[in-house]
């Protein structure tokens, strides 16, 4: 299986091209979201709790 990097903001987009590479284009796709200040602790506390599949 190819394996793909996202850089993920969460947004509309991101979240699109993850579902597309995943279930239309065959990827093993691996997130990367880094905090640049743009979230708040209970935003954070949700991103680790999100599903990985």
């Amino acid at each position: 299986m190819k394996k793909v990097v996202l850089a993920y903001s969460g947004g509309l987009d991101t979240s699109y091209c993850l579902k597309y590479l995943k279930n239309e284009k065959g990827y093993e796709v691996h997130t990367v979201l880094i905090n640049t200040g743009g979230f708040d602790e209970a935003e954070l506390v949700a991103i680790e709790k999100e599903p990985t599949n």
